[in-house]
């Protein structure tokens, strides 16, 4: 990754902001330099190109950003596929912050994946590879470890395209709210949750649970 210490972070008005909340989960605030250029480019690009419906860079910050990395002490895999990913959430904060693991950014609209590859170019980030294709056309079976899926679909749906990509003993990283019964009851028997873990938004008063999901075989 290429080395942001020039940048000016601290004089950024989200700094102090970004770097309580990435105390209050545990991560090193020496990645809020990378991740407040990310939050730049968004929030610029956001303005012609319609990424997202946020356009407040501070509701960004906690909403995506901070929502975002949320999961990280869940994410100990080597790869990750993120499937629909949209403007790079949660993959670019995750690999931002993980530079030793390859993330994968799965994507079909192409201005979005433009977005995606300009940040990568911007940011240096070796580890993320953009995919601009549906989920289920990506015809790499079997290669990541983990998958995840923001705001794609439930459960089963997530599965049902992004499933094959999955290593035997790979997992589903999928951030849901707190009504998630219906989903896990969907499953088809194939699969089967293997842990649900609460998950706290710095300044975010909404529920949040990582819910895991594995091959019904496999460990």
């Amino acid at each position: 990754m290429r080395d942001n210490s020039a940048m000016t972070a601290t004089d950024h008005p989200l700094h102090a902001e970004l770097c309580r909340g990435l105390n209050a989960l545990g991560i090193d605030p020496a990645h809020a330099p990378a991740l407040l250029a990310y939050l730049d480019l968004l929030a610029r690009w956001n303005k012609t190109y319609n990424l997202t419906a946020i356009r407040d860079p501070c509701e960004m910050l906690g909403k995506h950003l901070l929502d975002s990395l949320a999961m990280h002490s869940y994410f100990t895999q080597a790869n990750l596929a993120d499937l629909g990913t949209g403007p790079g959430l949660p993959g670019i904060p995750l690999a931002i912050i993980r530079p030793e693991a390859a993330v994968s950014l799965v994507e079909s609209n192409g201005k979005k994946t433009r977005f995606l590859r300009e940040v990568v170019r911007q940011l240096g980030l070796r580890n993320v590879t953009v995919i601009e294709s549906r989920a289920e056309a990506v015809a790499e079976p079997g290669r990541y470890q983990a998958i995840t899926a923001r705001a794609m679909d439930r459960l089963a749906g997530i599965l049902a395209v992004g499933g094959h990509l999955l290593a035997p003993d790979g997992v589903l990283l999928a951030m849901k709210g707190p009504q998630i019964a219906d989903e896990i009851a969907e499953l088809p028997a194939v699969w089967r949750v293997s842990a649900v873990h609460p998950l706290q938004v710095p300044g975010l008063d909404a529920e949040r649970q990582l819910v895991v999901v594995q091959r019904a075989e496999a460990g």
